[in-house]
């Protein structure tokens, strides 16, 4: 059961603490030190990779709901046998790449269901991810055939940047929207081509907000998570 201490805070629950490191100890210290602001916590490839899937078990401690980013991408039978796996460990999300096609996005969402179910969990979310926010193409065309493939493949959810959202809005308005590249003003944008404010993309129609070197590479984490708070707080 999720830690209730800090479960008043405004708009908690729309926002994903992306640990984009490869230490464990690093992770679980920020991950401490900024559950009062964040509802759900994203594990990327990085951190994955170099802690394994007994991490997902450490951050389910702590009360987070675990957004797994792993944008799987592969024959749909690699796919759907990885998904299960992942939500027999009680993943909340879990990223599969669109570019994919709709068979292996379907493989992965039943996949992923099916782990669940077998292990007695809840139903998990699958996100299709449609174009990266490293990417600076914004093909309308393209984005509305990753949008589609997310819909027929049963993805009850999406990735895209805030750029993207009024495309995502008018083709599957009842998909929740996961918005990566968030950058509060006067935050360096790094390797993400198309970012938005906090604000700009909660107003702009996204569900999640998934912001990460914002806030782990700030001077002051806590200070920076206040802050983002703030801003959201004044919509």
């Amino acid at each position: 059961m999720r830690n209730t201490e800090y479960s008043e805070i405004e708009n908690k629950d729309k926002l994903a603490l992306a640990l984009d490191v490869d230490d464990l100890v690093v992770g679980v210290r920020l991950a401490r030190e900024l559950q009062p602001y964040f509802g759900i916590l994203k594990i990327g490839l990085e951190l994955y990779s170099a802690a394994g899937p007994e991490v997902i078990g450490t951050f389910q401690q702590m009360g987070y709901s675990i957004f797994l980013d792993l944008k799987l991408h592969d024959i749909p039978n690699t796919v759907h046998r990885a998904a299960r796996v992942l939500g027999s460990l009680g993943v909340n999300y879990l990223t599969l790449h669109t570019a994919g096609g709709r068979d292996m996005a379907a493989a992965g969402v039943d996949g992923l269901l099916e782990g669940a179910r077998n292990a007695g969990f809840g139903a998990p979310i699958a996100l299709g991810v449609t174009i990266l926010t490293s990417d600076s193409n914004s093909e309308e065309e393209i984005m509305e055939q990753r949008i589609r493939i997310a819909k027929d493949s049963g993805c009850r959810g999406l990735v895209c940047s805030t750029h993207d959202l009024p495309i995502v809005k008018k083709h599957a308005p009842d998909l929740l929207a996961v918005v990566p590249g968030i950058r509060p003003s006067g935050v360096e944008a790094h390797d993400q081509r198309k970012i938005a404010t906090p604000s700009e993309a909660l107003s702009s129609g996204a569900g999640v907000l998934v912001i990460g070197r914002a806030i782990t590479q700030a001077e002051d984490p806590i200070q920076a998570s206040k802050n983002i708070h703030t801003e959201l707080s004044n919509l």
